[in-house]
């Protein structure tokens, strides 16, 4: 009984640096996506070129995913997080070195890679050790971790008053300790190895026929963080916000995910992945395509921002979730790298989409956009019908 403890014990501990790594990520990129967008906008650089030099990020996230199972597999999960986190490390002392929008492109793609390594690391970890009636939950909680580092990225922007390397420098060191946190307290392990036999023939395919619709919310939460987080600077900027205005009302989507995030979790356990999912999406839809009608009002802002948040912010992990409600246990890794790949394709599209709006002058397109998006996923779920069961075997 006390081996059994103990093995409880080093594991819970082993799970929360994961979580403590996977703040860290949220840090990164809730910090550098405002912050270089706020760069090239002061810089003259275009609103569509903005948004396509933010998302080389997901470009190099989207690489990472395609060899994501096949390197994990390589060198298992601590060599594959400490990959990542040193990619990362590299890319934010070089940023403040060289400001220029090619050289950025490189690093964003780089930072990509390294952040793409790290979640899938941790995503398939959580995944395959939580039993079925904890997995809402604990799902949750590996989302709120991000969410919590996603929300205190943009808290750095005001860093600059001490000088344009500064919020750089804070969040290297920042890395670096999660970095040597890795290093020394995490086990060196790797997944199960499955041969040719075991490994499910058309694996892809079959999550999707099995899956699809639990693997839109990747996809639809991708574009959601990365259009908002590259374009609101940009279209606070343009409709009459202060930097200062911008980085207090932005982490305000992740406060909103934060608060609803368990309990929305707990609630998935109870009533069903697939409802919850539809509210959200419909509610927070809404949410998002009426920050236009509320002009500068920081109040109002704030208000919808909080509550688009809060619907959307488990998003991706409720739709992960609801897969691996779905799918066979050996599907799961592929489910996996499909969410990902869909997360990375949404990243791309949303700074591009938003960019470009702006850019032929309609700046409250990127919230009507996006509402329009979740409210339609939401409308898809109440006529798509779960498979019998007997359809979702191997």
């Amino acid at each position: 009984m006390s081996q059994t403890n103990s093995m409880n014990r080093s594991s819970t501990f082993h799970y929360v640096i994961l979580l403590i790594v996977i703040v860290v990520a949220g840090v990164s990129q809730g910090l550098l996506l405002p912050l270089l967008s706020i760069f090239l906008e002061q810089m003259g650089v275009s609103s569509s070129m903005n948004g396509l030099n933010a998302a080389a990020l997901y470009v190099g996230s989207f690489a990472m995913t395609l060899v994501a199972e096949r390197t994990l597999g390589m060198l298992g999960f601590k060599k594959l997080v400490s990959f990542g986190l040193v990619l990362v490390l590299g890319s934010v002392l070089l940023f403040p070195l060289v400001p220029n929008i090619i050289f950025w492109f490189i690093l964003r793609l780089l930072v990509g890679i390294g952040d793409s390594a790290v979640h899938y690391s941790a995503q398939l970890w959580v995944l395959l050790v939580t039993p079925e009636d904890k997995r809402g939950r604990n799902i949750s909680i590996y989302g709120m971790s991000y969410g919590l580092g996603f929300s205190l990225g943009p808290l750095g922007i005001p860093l600059l008053k001490l000088g344009n390397s500064v919020p750089f420098l804070i969040l290297a060191v920042i890395v670096l300790l999660a970095l040597l946190l890795v290093l020394i307290k995490l086990p060196d392990l790797k997944p199960e190895k499955m041969d040719a036999q075991q490994r499910p023939a058309g694996r892809f395919r079959r999550s999707y026929a099995l899956a699809w619709y639990a693997l839109i919310p990747a996809l639809l939460y991708g574009y959601m963080e990365s259009g908002i987080n590259s374009n609101f600077p940009v279209y606070g900027l343009r409709v009459g916000l202060s930097e200062q205005q911008i980085a207090f009302l932005l982490p305000f989507i992740g406060v909103g995910g934060l608060a609803l995030q368990l309990p929305l979790g707990m609630l998935s356990d109870r009533f069903g992945r697939k409802r919850i999912l539809i509210i959200c999406g419909i509610l927070g839809g809404l949410a998002f395509a009426l920050v236009p009608a509320a002009g500068t009002s920081t109040a109002g802002i704030l208000m919808l921002l909080m509550l688009a948040g809060g619907m959307i912010g488990s998003f991706f992990s409720l739709g992960l979730a609801y897969a691996a409600d779905i799918l066979p246990k050996l599907l799961l890794p592929a489910a996996n790298v499909i969410a990902s790949f869909h997360f990375n394709i949404g990243s791309i599209a949303g700074p591009n989409i938003g960019g470009t709006l702006m850019q032929y002058g309609w700046n409250g397109g990127m919230f009507v956009v996006l509402g329009a998006g979740f409210i339609a996923f939401g409308l898809l779920g109440t006529i798509v019908r779960k498979r019998p069961k007997s359809e979702s075997v191997l």
